[in-house]
């Protein structure tokens, strides 16, 4: 038999056990993701099959399109009527709310676990983004009933425009630790840059996927998909190329493009959803075959101490300071919105940069990373429903005035 017909078949049943293993995930109140991570570490090397992966360049590469998918189809899934009102709390805890987290939790590295300043500004880099598509496929799991719009519409803008401003910031602590002299002003209009091309360029190719469907009259919804497909990759492509950041442009691009009404507007919404949870499985499943489940003991106390830090202190400081000008938020939305942190696929990406760049100890970030996100996930996960039940954070309750 040709060895390509094995290597297919290992990958239909690699693919057909995670989404098994997902599902047996959410019916534990857990993140679907956990399942993909754990099949993964158990076909790694230390696992059973001892599947041989170490390339964490290439399992770059492959979170960064897997990501750029995501972001795409969250963008076409978000309902821009419900989250309007809260575009503007969610812009700040995706900018001041990202730095607040990641400022405190290098302040704890570099006191509590001995890091040095700028390997410990990588780490808060890391761990600042949230994922919501974890929060609210566990709120449906457990029964915990639909949120307040306001609260619905605020997780999900943030959990898609903190991304890109985490990204920066590992960039930003890169810059830093190649060239330890550097000064941290010239990142500010480098910043307003980035955010502002992904912006525009992300609108202007949301109005132009609609636009170019509806002109080339396309005879088949098929082909109508494959320009969906074009269009997520050049929102990135496009954007990072001149200079800005790709992953806000592609989300604002999903965003615009699934608000218009067009010819194949849900076709596309649909099939966009399911390549999302492809590239959700094959993420996850390479980051889970990148670990090695015996160093995760060695990490177990700093991983311990910074996600206690992240949940307990980093996360709700940064949320009361964010919604403190807005007043519908009372306390018992702040803290649901703190406990609704978790953290999912993008700082396990973000953790393989500092192992590419060579960085010293990125190893050791890499796996305290990784173990914040599970222990994330097990406590903050089951959680949520309960959580959103004791606040009263659902739609039956009222704004506060």
């Amino acid at each position: 038999m040709n060895p390509i017909d094995y290597a297919f078949l290992a990958v239909a049943v690699l693919l057909l056990s995670t989404v098994l293993a997902g599902s047996l995930s959410s019916r534990f109140g857990l993140p679907a993701m956990i399942g993909f991570l754990a099949l993964g570490m158990i076909a790694g090397s230390d696992g059973p099959f001892g599947i041989v992966f170490s390339d964490y360049a290439f399992a770059q590469v492959i979170g960064v399109a897997c990501l750029v998918f995501i972001l795409f189809s969250g963008g076409l899934d978000t309902d821009w009527k419900l989250v309007r009102p809260s575009a503007g709390p969610a812009l700040m805890l995706s900018t001041v709310g990202v730095m607040i987290s990641a400022g405190i939790v290098s302040l704890a590295a570099v006191y509590l676990l001995g890091f040095t300043v700028t390997q410990g500004f990588l780490l808060g880099a890391v761990v600042a983004s949230t994922d919501a598509a974890a929060v609210f496929a566990i709120m449906r799991g457990q029964g915990g009933g639909d949120l307040r719009e306001d609260l619905t519409g605020l997780i999900e803008l943030e959990s898609g425009s903190n991304d890109p401003m985490a990204i920066f910031l590992v960039g930003a602590a890169l810059v830093l630790v190649a060239t330890p002299d550097a000064s941290l002003l010239p990142f500010v209009p480098q910043f307003i840059t980035q955010m502002g091309l992904g912006a525009v360029l992300g609108v202007v190719i949301g109005y132009a996927l609609p636009s170019l469907i509806k002109r080339m009259r396309l005879r088949t919804s098929g082909m109508s998909l494959v320009v969906s497909i074009g269009a997520a990759l050049l929102s990135y492509g496009l954007t990072a190329v001149l200079g800005g950041n790709g992953f806000l442009a592609a989300y604002i691009a999903g965003i615009v493009a699934g608000n218009r009404e067009y010819q194949a507007r849900r076709t596309i919404g649909v099939f966009q959803d399911g390549l999302a949870w492809l590239a959700q499985v094959v993420m996850f499943l390479t980051l889970g075959l990148l670990v090695f489940p015996s160093q995760l003991g060695g990490v177990a106390a700093p991983g311990l101490a910074v996600t206690a830090v992240l949940m307990l202190v980093a996360r709700p400081i940064s949320v009361f300071i964010c919604l403190a000008p807005f007043r519908r938020f009372d306390w018992r939305a702040k803290l649901f919105v703190s406990w609704a942190g978790l953290r999912g696929a993008v700082p396990i990406v973000l953790a393989t940069f500092p192992i590419v760049a060579g960085v010293p100890g990125s190893q050791t970030i890499f796996n305290i990373v990784f173990f914040v996100v599970i222990v994330s996930s097990l406590v903050q996960g089951p959680t949520l429903g309960w959580v959103a039940r004791k606040l009263g954070v659902n739609a039956s309750r009222p704004v506060a005035a």
